[in-house]
């Protein structure tokens, strides 16, 4: 993988994880694109870099996010679902992720949640605050996320706004929860790597590449949170599910006609 290439599929990272239009289905498309080989280490790269990301809402959200152990231990709930779900069912879900067609149908059905969940749920009540049972009940929502397509941040939000919180909240702790999420999920990856002598060797000739994938998904990232809380708070998520819709369908579109396509 070249730096040019490294830094597109950063950049490409850095945007679609925060915003509720799926990551994968977008690596789908910029590696095809990009005519990058799905290697071993192209496949570690992808989940390595969202340290980048997890940073992104640490240096935004440090203020609200360095508060009381009640948050912490809120956070720790509504990450369980998808921590123990997610060890136990991991090889089912690494299967699960390698099906195209999976990832396009999903990214089609929540277009569609997407164009309606302003007008379902959009019902935020005065208190905002995030209770046990609201960050139980995100929890829940975000090992739907595990059908690969649907998008973390999609299921937690429209987790957080089932539970009347406003959207401007529901995204905002969809951020936070992302935190231990994803850190435990590259983490893993990267313990996996950095145990095995080969997999040492791999990250070690390949520095250089997730440094800078880092810095990118960083910055990228920053910028997406910004513009998503803005524009969702003003205009919902209609857009949204238009998207992924488009990106649902010319996924489809490229598989009917016969092009290989393989996920990162």
């Amino acid at each position: 993988m070249s730096i040019i290439q490294t830094i597109i599929i950063a950049i490409v990272q850095g945007l679609s994880e925060f915003l509720p239009i799926s990551s994968t289905g977008h690596m789908i498309i910029t590696q095809k694109l990009l005519a990058i080989e799905s290697t071993d280490f192209v496949k570690e790269f992808t989940v390595i870099i969202q340290f980048g990301s997890i940073l992104s809402v640490l240096v935004l959200y440090w203020k609200r996010f360095f508060q009381t152990w009640d948050f912490y231990w809120k956070l720790i709930l509504a990450f369980l679902p998808a921590g123990v779900i997610g060890f136990l069912l991991s090889d089912y879900i690494d299967k699960l992720l390698e099906n195209v067609v999976v990832v396009a149908v999903m990214l089609v059905v929540g277009g569609v949640i997407m164009l309606f969940v302003d007008k379902w749920f959009n019902k935020p009540i005065e208190d905002q605050s995030i209770s046990w049972k609201r960050a139980l009940k995100i929890g829940f929502f975000q090992c739907i996320a595990m059908i690969p397509g649907v998008s973390r941040s999609m299921a937690t939000i429209v987790g957080g706004m089932t539970t009347k919180l406003s959207r401007k909240n529901a995204a905002e702790f969809s951020f936070f929860l992302a935190v231990p999420t994803m850190a435990a999920a590259s983490g893993y990856k990267l313990l996996k790597l950095i145990t095995d002598p080969a997999g040492m060797t791999m990250v070690s000739n390949n520095l250089l590449l997730l440094l800078i994938g880092c810095v990118v998904a960083f910055i990228v990232a920053m910028a997406a949170i910004k513009f998503f809380i803005g524009y969702v708070t003003r205009y919902g998520f209609k857009a949204f599910g238009y998207y992924r819709i488009v990106v649902g369908v010319t996924i489809l579109i490229m598989l009917y006609f016969g092009v290989n396509l393989s996920i990162i």
